[in-house]
């Protein structure tokens, strides 16, 4: 009977107990007490674990949350697929457009490329971030405050139109001061006088040739007078103006002459016949002459507000002679002019107190790159290779200097001292120091383009194997 009684219905309701060591003999489940006391369900172990954590680390919970999802997203498909196919023609487009790779990360990829900029076009905008680890640059650098050196000029004709001192290859800069011409070495800081003229004319432009000694010089009576610095003579005078010559350039043997009637004379120094052609497009005062580096083209600016860009043909049959490029940009006489040392085809031009702008064109096609305001007359330009700079010099109203950066044109620096208008400035052959002739009777020396001593030091080589060049041009002259 006892043992039916454990397999019988009223055996549901056994609660389990522990085993009785003491008494094996009991079985572990019964209807009766064996003690008064009640026994303690039992405590969890210290070193084991109620429950199973998993570890998050080893869970991809971006992919296990697509999988839950994914239904949900396909009923959704297919409930919004008659609007879908409303936008197919849409979607058609920008898919031809873009392109996206998924597997290279890519969101947005176009397939045509972007249009190239055109030439001259400046973005102004800086990048804050990069990716790229670089040293960020200084965008100012150190302007001398005061001339390194002050010279008196006494007696200058205060003319904006005329071309009234050079700097040549040889540290010399010749300065006309009226009716005379005096040459100072830079080398050693002697001053001489070359000539003088007589009453009732003046110098009213002075150019070196080219890796020479000799001078050349334009009078107030339309005579060109050639001169030897060195044995203080006069070589030759070639006439062919019939108003003064105000500016000058040098093409080898050719020497440039600009007048005041506007005429352009060409002439040969080896030649006793020495006018070899003419070019006629100003009908005013011809105040800028100036050769490119390469010698392919001239530039001139006048007084009547152009600037003419010639070919090197020459010919006296003006009709035959006609500008490759014609600006009339400018509100007022050109005469300050240069070409870019490093890009032979950038031309860079300033106008006269109605204009006040400097202007960059490119010879290539015509066209003008850049174009800024000044706020002052601009008498004289000059480029700096080493520095990748522009300096123009001012008359009315500031009587400063001003250094461009290139090609942005932003202002690096002021030199002020003159106190009255700029007439013209040259540029040392080093390239290091600007003089700057003011109508304040004071040659003024700025060293604001600094050369490191080797580079200076290649270029004196280079000078004293241009020695026998020099000789043969001298003699070569008639």
């Amino acid at each position: 009977m006892n043992e039916l009684s454990l397999c019988s219905p009223a055996s549901k309701k056994l609660t389990p107990r522990r085993l009785n060591k003491s008494n094996p003999n009991l079985s572990r489940f019964s209807t009766k007490k064996t003690s008064k006391t009640p026994i303690s369900t039992p405590k969890t172990p210290k070193h084991a674990f109620d429950r199973f954590i998993p570890n998050r680390s080893n869970m991809n919970l971006e992919l296990n949350h697509y999988l839950i999802t994914q239904q949900d997203h396909k009923n959704k498909a297919s409930q919004d697929n008659n609007t879908q196919e409303s936008n197919v023609v849409s979607q058609n487009a920008i898919s031809e457009a873009l392109i996206g790779d998924i597997t290279n990360h890519r969101i947005l990829s176009y397939q045509d490329k972007a249009p190239v900029p055109s030439e001259g076009y400046v973005n102004n905008l800086k990048v804050l971030y990069s990716s790229a680890k670089h040293s960020a640059k200084k965008t100012s650098r150190y302007l001398p405050k005061s001339p390194e050196r002050i010279l008196d000029a006494p007696d200058i004709i205060n003319d904006y139109y005329l071309q009234l001192l050079d700097w040549n290859d040889s540290n010399i800069l010749s300065v006309a001061l009226n009716r005379e011409v005096y040459l100072w070495n830079g080398n050693t800081g002697d001053i001489t006088n070359l000539f003088e003229l007589p009453e009732g004319e003046y110098i009213s432009s002075v150019a070196w040739v080219e890796q020479s000694n000799s001078l050349a010089v334009g009078l107030s009576n339309s005579e060109i007078h050639i001169w030897d610095t060195e044995r203080f003579k006069r070589l030759r005078v070639m006439r062919g103006h019939t108003t003064r010559v105000s500016s000058l350039a040098w093409n080898s043997y050719v020497l440039t002459s600009g007048c005041r009637s506007g005429s352009i004379f060409h002439h040969d120094v080896r030649m006793a016949q020495h006018q070899i052609g003419q070019a006629i497009g100003h009908c005013q005062e011809v105040c800028g002459l100036k050769w490119s580096p390469d010698k392919t083209y001239l530039a001139s600016g006048g007084n009547d507000n152009l600037v003419n860009v010639w070919s090197n043909q020459y010919s006296m049959d003006s009709e035959l002679v006609k500008p490759v490029y014609r600006f009339t940009d400018h509100q007022a006489a050109v005469k300050a002019i240069d070409w870019c040392p490093w890009k032979s085809n950038l031309l860079a031009t300033g106008g006269g107190s109605s204009d006040r702008c400097i202007k960059i064109w490119n010879i290539c096609n015509g066209r003008n790159l850049y174009s800024i305001d000044t706020k002052s007359q601009v008498s004289s330009l000059l480029w700096s290779k080493d520095y990748k700079e522009l300096i123009s010099s001012h008359g009315y109203s500031n009587n400063e200097l001003i250094v461009w950066k290139y090609p942005a044109l932003t202002k690096v620096g002021e030199l002020r001292g003159h106190t009255a208008r700029i007439l013209g400035t040259s540029m040392s052959p080093d390239g290091s120091t600007v003089v700057s002739l003011g109508a304040d009777e004071t040659l003024r020396f700025w060293n604001c383009f600094q050369v490191d001593t080797e580079s200076k030091k290649k270029e004196e080589a280079k000078a004293s194997k241009n020695k026998m060049v020099n000789y043969s041009l001298r003699h070569g002259i008639r």
